[in-house]
């Protein structure tokens, strides 16, 4: 008795910007299934023209992925391969393709992933910060009250912090970061792997303030990474060395203003709260 093949669904990860970052398995598949899901068909397209691939496409997002699961399901059964992708990056890190996998593994179909580009890794394997434990959180939420809820519920935490952010919104979140974790070293990540690829480095004050000064910066697609909470002990011996630094400041003449800018300077946070300590210390 003959057995008919099943089809398999790959899960293909594609370019977050330059196209020399497709592997060649990946392109190979693409060329060869009998479908591709797309997050969005008018942007792959674009991506499979350039590779000269012309194969039929449907498309697969947030608001019809249940939807699109039987219709899956009866590709697969009649041995088409199908591929999933997104519109840059890996499927379903923050895009869609987890209903789908989810419901067609619970059906025993095969699910074949195929690794490449995802803006998480590549962002933190160039920021600096420890990277032996992460936490990744997706994308913030969009109001300020829930967002602020959400920063001060991991505030505590001591791994590395890692969101995605949209343009329009970073400077909410910044401005969040810094009334919830204002000390806190960031390094934003934008424009990966493209011409304009930035990292930026520094406390949530000091980072808007490089965003205010060219407008520019404030473009293109973030993540945003947090390094983690200092242990309590740790905190205990920067603010006995914090408030050596300030007393030696007064101690030899220095004024309040001046020695905000010098703290904030070394240690790091915004120069009123270095002032209000300073001005404690003096009174």
């Amino acid at each position: 008795m003959t057995h008919r093949r099943m089809g398999t669904l790959y899960v293909v990860a594609t370019p977050i910007g330059n196209l020399g970052d497709l592997g060649t398995r990946a392109a190979e598949i693409l060329g060869s299934v009998s479908r591709i899901a797309a997050e969005d068909t008018r942007h792959s397209s674009r991506l499979l023209g350039r590779l000269g691939i012309r194969v039929p496409m449907l498309s697969l997002h947030e608001h019809n992925e249940a939807a699109r699961v039987t219709q899956l399901r009866q590709y697969l059964e009649a041995g088409e391969d199908v591929a999933l992708i997104s519109d840059a990056g890996t499927p379903l890190i923050s895009d869609p393709g987890f209903i789908v996998v989810r419901e067609l593994r619970a059906q025993t179909y095969p699910v074949v992933p195929v690794p490449g580009p995802s803006a998480l890794i590549t962002a933190l394997s160039g920021a600096g910060l420890p990277t032996d434990r992460f936490r990744f959180g997706g994308f913030l939420p969009a109001r300020s009250g829930p967002r602020r809820q959400a920063l001060e519920a991991l505030q505590e935490r001591d791994e590395t912090l890692v969101f995605y952010e949209t343009p329009h919104r970073i400077r909410h979140t910044l401005d969040t970061l810094e009334a919830v974790m204002p000390d806190r070293h960031l390094v934003l990540a934008r424009e990966l792997t493209k011409t304009f690829e930035t990292f930026l480095s520094g406390t949530p004050a000091a980072l808007s303030e490089q965003l205010r000064d060219d407008p520019d910066q404030a473009r293109g697609e973030f993540v945003v990474m947090i390094a983690g909470a200092t242990p309590q002990a740790d905190h205990e011996q920067q603010n006995l060395s914090a408030d050596a630094l300030l007393a030696a400041l007064l101690a030899e003449g220095v004024g309040v203003k001046q020695g905000a800018a010098v703290a904030a300077r070394l240690l790091g946070g915004r120069k009123q709260v270095w002032y209000a300590r300073l001005q404690a210390l003096k009174e």
